[in-house]
């Protein structure tokens, strides 16, 4: 079900010969070669993106054992005096665990900035750009990343950066004395995330230089990251199927019929 009213100011709407993928007819142009680096971007910053999620698991399995330890009262103490001559008594102190805890939700929010944008999940407060145009949401998309996100990212990176080389360079530590050593080392992964997320605003801002400024390839197809094709623009919404209400309704109707004619089915 897609929708006209999106197609009227759109060239790249309506044309019946439409290419479904980059190929060979497009090798050898400027366009083709900006193509070929976002998709590449795109490829490390989904990587990046899967990888980093992972830290997850090691952020609950220590929220857990911090919870649970925190309700064995004076045991605790007890085990991590215990096992104070083996190595593994920082799993009793509470302290550490806290520092493991949010350590790794930094490493995890940090590695996952750049996936949430070319996959589109991250917020948007969409009431004026829901209802423009295809060519113009493309604008508005290049406008941003040329003029906020890109820039941005850019000024917090070059201070991330001194901010962790600080850290290495004074040797910080936990301000706590059962805390975790080299502080540089968090540091240094935000830095990294948001380097990350610097490459997917110009992963982005290469397709949105295609569709705007190719005119060669505007019959060309490939996969948007922040938009939707004005083809697919009655269908999906930011890049998720849309739900149709009717098509539950007629669901329902026909299971209501054949449940009241059993000789129907």
């Amino acid at each position: 079900m897609s929708n006209p009213e999106h197609h009227l100011d759109d060239p790249f709407a309506g044309d019946p010969a439409l290419i479904k993928h980059i190929d060979e007819r497009h090798a050898g142009t400027k366009f083709h070669t900006l193509y070929k680096i976002s998709e590449g971007l795109r490829k490390f910053v989904d990587f990046i993106g899967r990888a980093g999620s992972w830290c997850v698991l090691p952020l609950i399995v220590f929220t857990c054992i911090d919870a649970i330890l925190r309700k064995t009262g004076a045991w605790q103490i007890d085990m991590a005096a215990l096992f104070s001559g083996t190595g593994f008594g920082w799993i009793f102190e509470s302290t550490m665990l806290q520092e493991l805890e949010w350590h790794f939700h930094t490493a995890l929010f940090a590695l996952v900035l750049g996936y949430g944008y070319i996959h589109n999940t991250h917020v948007r407060v969409d009431l004026v750009r829901e209802t423009l145009s295809f060519r113009k949401k493309a604008w508005l998309e290049f406008l941003g990343c040329t003029f906020f996100m890109v820039p941005f990212t850019i000024c917090v990176f070059w201070f991330a950066v001194e901010y962790a080389y600080t850290s290495w360079e004074i040797g910080e530590i936990s301000a706590s004395q059962v805390g975790l050593p080299h502080r540089w080392f968090i540091k240094s992964v935000l830095a990294v995330g948001i380097f990350v997320a610097m490459l997917a605003g110009i992963a982005v801002w290469l397709q949105t230089v295609i569709v705007l400024f190719a005119t060669e390839m505007k019959n060309t197809r490939f996969d948007l990251m922040t938009i939707d094709w004005p083809e697919d623009a009655g269908d999906k919404i930011e890049g998720k199927e849309r739900i149709r209400l009717e098509d539950y309704q007629e669901d329902d109707a026909r299971k209501i019929a054949t449940a009241d004619n059993p000789d129907a089915r």
